[in-house]
């Protein structure tokens, strides 16, 4: 089986005995012999049985190691090869003086999607000196920048930045640097809500958790969370001892009372 990155098994949650995390972050093979038996074996040969698992991990690393076997008898599993995958793009900006002063900005008909001002949100210039800023430039669905070189993207998004925030027209660029990932989150496509799986599964104690399983909301940190909760839930019932613990979402206020 291929490595998988940043892997953890997390065989308990909260109200119930923790068995053990596995500091090992790769997985070599999830074992399914009937719905009810499931273990997993390490890189190092050892295998691992508890009373439950989740697998928090991208749908596309779970692919890694589900056995064929599984997807027939849950065929849930079988929909995650078409979920597709979408990139976020992450540009940083180190400015000598400061050059915004809100907390985030959301540019429309640019390249640069929002700004956020690192140094107002977490009080620190990380670099920039003593009375400098530093912005991170986000970039959903970046498809376009995947093959584009850093130094052009920096380009062209500071260009963007200098026309929206005059006072960085003459602030010098300290410094700067560009993060690509190319699968950050799941893909929304049309359709896809059809293919993300519920947290639990018809395997006996396995359950799953990511922002990808069906949690009601898109590829958030938030919808993360929820797939956390409900993942807790699927085991909490299993346990004989159901209770609910996702939370309940935020009363709209605003703009979005009006629109809602």
């Amino acid at each position: 089986m291929t490595a998988l990155a940043r892997r953890t098994l997390v065989t308990s949650i909260a109200g119930l005995p923790l068995a053990a995390i596995l500091a090992d972050p790769r997985l070599a093979a999830l074992a399914a012999d009937t719905l009810e038996t499931v273990s997993v074996t390490t890189p190092g040969g050892r295998k691992e049985s508890a009373d439950a698992y989740v697998f928090a991990v991208p749908h596309q690393a779970l692919l890694d190691v589900l056995p064929e076997e599984a997807k027939q008898w849950e065929p849930a599993l079988g929909k995650i090869a078409g979920i597709g995958a979408s990139p976020i793009t992450g540009v940083h900006f180190w400015f000598d003086r400061k050059v915004m002063s809100e907390p985030f900005l959301t540019m429309v008909d640019t390249t640069t999607q929002w700004i956020f001002n690192k140094t107002a949100l977490y009080g620190t210039n990380n670099g920039s000196g003593e009375k400098g800023q530093y912005l991170q430039l986000v970039i959903s669905a970046s498809y376009d920048l995947l093959q584009k070189p850093r130094q052009e993207i920096i380009d062209l998004c500071l260009k963007e930045v200098r026309e929206f925030l005059p006072e960085a027209r003459e602030a010098k660029l300290v410094k700067a640097t560009v993060i690509k990932e190319a699968a950050a989150t799941f893909s929304p496509q049309p359709g896809v809500d059809l293919l993300r799986p519920k947290q639990e599964t018809r395997i006996a104690r396995m359950v799953l958790a990511g922002d990808w399983t069906d949690t009601g909301w898109p590829a958030t940190m938030e919808g993360a969370v929820r797939s956390g909760y409900l993942a807790a839930e699927a085991l909490l019932r299993q346990a004989g001892t159901p209770k609910r613990l996702l939370q309940a979402d935020l009363a709209p206020d605003g703009l979005v009372r009006m629109l809602f």
